[in-house]
């Protein structure tokens, strides 16, 4: 579904990404942990190419693109069409209402008639339990309230890959547990996701593979039960010591 070659991404003089190799299968949940500053944002918006890397290939589904040649603004719109992103704080349309702002994908770039999209946006704000906030604007729900809404926009458009960078992180905490709920619940539908979260309950229960990110390097990679129980690797260890 996802590999990643030998990306490298720079800001500045900034090595941001080093040399990263990822490959996640269709149906995997992936989890990228590590401290502050080890680049795990960054690889996400590359996924999207929200960041252009600087080199290495990128391939999603049936599509490639190698960055060590220029890339014409066409490919990276084809190509960010493949995942939806959920970012950190909501970035919701303040003047639409939330199923408007799920309607937003499907009819702009698909060209998809305003009646198919409301109706597929109603089913996926009740799936996310919003079913009825639909004619409710941003600023009248919950943060956690807000995130589902972006769970259910980046649904929207048929999506096989969903990039979740930190959902939970600017949430109160009595609101973590609904957002959480309902990426489990994608999980167990087979979403391939790929999520940057401190919530390491959530990475345990739920992650089929655990990445360990640390100045712009994945240094360690395994199975939950490795990367938390088992792994011998000293950097590793650290950073669960001080945040467990």
């Amino acid at each position: 579904m996802i590999k990643v070659s030998r990306m490298n991404k720079h800001f500045g003089d900034l090595h941001v990404l080093k040399d990263i190799d990822l490959e996640v299968k269709k149906g995997e949940v992936i989890v990228v942990i590590g401290p502050s500053g080890s680049g795990k944002t960054t690889l996400l918006r590359t996924l999207n190419i929200l960041e252009q890397p600087d080199s290495g290939i990128i391939n999603i589904g049936e599509q490639s693109i190698d960055f060590s040649q220029p890339v014409s603004k066409k490919e990276k719109l084809k190509f960010r069409q493949q995942t939806g992103m959920v970012f950190q704080n909501h970035n919701l349309f303040p003047h639409l209402t939330a199923i408007e702002n799920v309607m937003e994908g499907p009819v702009t770039v698909q060209k998809v008639s305003k009646d198919e999209a409301r109706k597929k946006a109603s089913d996926l704000l009740t799936k996310v339990g919003l079913g009825q906030k639909l004619d409710v604007y941003p600023h009248q729900l919950s943060g956690g309230q807000q995130q589902r809404v972006g769970i259910a926009r980046a649904l929207a458009t048929g999506v096989e890959v969903i990039l979740f960078d930190e959902p939970t992180s600017a949430l109160d905490p009595e609101l973590v547990a609904d957002v959480l709920d309902v990426m489990k619940e994608l999980a167990k539908e087979g979403m391939t996701m790929v999520v940057v979260t401190h919530e390491m309950g959530f990475a345990q229960e739920v992650a089929d593979q655990v990445l360990f990110m640390d100045e712009g390097k994945i240094v360690n990679q395994g199975s939950p039960d490795y990367i938390f129980n088992q792994t011998d690797e000293s950097r590793t260890r650290q950073f669960l010591k001080r945040i467990q």
